[in-house]
């Protein structure tokens, strides 16, 4: 496969996954602000939210204070902002349209109709009228892309570069979401906060939950109080919750062992590595020896993977 093809492929699929991720913590973000909570709590929230997507200082030059409004103006809406959903819908279909001659008339049509359909409900203002419709469906736009994509796509190196951009921006935003949510909670870990505090954590981790559809799951799994020391199990250790570290780590290594040419196998064994400290890894050691520290060092290898396929696989990064 030509290097400029998979390039577009894997990005396709990158911005597609960028896109619901974003959905999904602003409307997490969104309906937890509907709660009953003060204004210092709330600002909070969005700014954790702009944490994750590293925007806070692009954001406070254009909006300077943090505002629900503005953040989700700045989120959704501002093409001037290459992680906002509109532009991550417009690089995708982009992506998309400098290849379509390899995918399938289902995959190309699901993309255009996405980014044509995006394009009429910003500028009708369905946005503004329902927030919580127009996030749930940019989460379907995705679930659909990637099911046509499954559904229709020969099995081949374009599908393998599209799974490996999905599942390495999935492990990504994942960690992400984690690290930021983790320190935004005061109490301690361990059952020493007050009754107000537990009462708070108990809606903060369930909305980190419900960003990752897996609230159910928690429920299905360890049949009990929602505990940090689980959330934290759960998306990072659980090889069978479909957004966890793990998870995504396990499919990307499985791809790129279906991709490898004569010049990744630096590539696969430090991404086979990466996945090996996740299988064999504890959630009590990686509490102990600092949460933060873990999921800092995953973000920079996954990063240097992201890298490293790019040399690898696709367009050099400085072309």
């Amino acid at each position: 496969m030509l290097s400029r093809t998979a390039d577009h492929l894997f990005w396709m699929a990158r911005y597609t996954e960028r896109a619901e991720n974003t959905a999904r913590m602003l409307d997490v973000n969104y309906q937890t602000s509907l709660l009953p909570q003060s204004a210092a709590v709330a600002q909070v929230g969005w700014q954790g939210l702009l944490s994750i997507s590293e925007l806070v200082p692009a954001y406070t030059a254009k909006h300077g204070e943090i505002t629900a409004r503005c953040v989700m103006e700045f989120m959704v809406k501002d093409e001037n902002n290459p992680s906002s959903i509109v532009s991550c819908l417009k690089a995708a279909r982009e992506n998309a349209r400098a290849v379509r001659g390899s995918l399938t008339t289902e995959a190309w049509e699901t993309q255009n109709q996405t980014w044509l359909e995006v394009g009429r409900m910003l500028r009708s203002g369905e946005f503004e009228r329902d927030p919580g419709l127009f996030f749930e469906w940019v989460k379907f736009r995705s679930h659909l892309s990637r099911g046509v994509t499954v559904g229709t796509m020969l099995m081949d190196e374009a599908l393998h570069f599209m799974r490996l951009g999905t599942f390495l921006e999935r492990a990504d935003n994942t960690a992400r979401l984690v690290d930021v949510k983790f320190h935004a909670v005061q109490s301690d870990f361990f059952g020493t906060a007050t009754e107000q505090d537990q009462e708070y954590d108990f809606y903060h981790w369930s909305a980190i939950l419900r960003s990752v559809s897996g609230f159910e799951i928690y429920r299905k799994v360890y049949r009990d109080v929602i505990k940090p020391e689980r959330v934290a199990d759960l998306l990072i250790l659980r090889p069978d919750m479909p957004r966890s570290l793990h998870a995504s780590m396990n499919e990307v290594v499985g791809n790129l062992a279906v991709v490898g040419n004569d010049q990744s196998a630096e590539t696969q064994r430090r991404a086979g590595r990466l996945r090996a400290e996740l299988q064999y890894g504890h959630i009590d050691e990686i509490l102990a020896t600092g949460l933060h520290a873990f999921l800092t060092q995953f973000l920079d290898r996954v990063n240097d993977l992201g890298g490293r396929i790019s040399r690898d696989f696709l367009v050099p990064a400085t072309a």
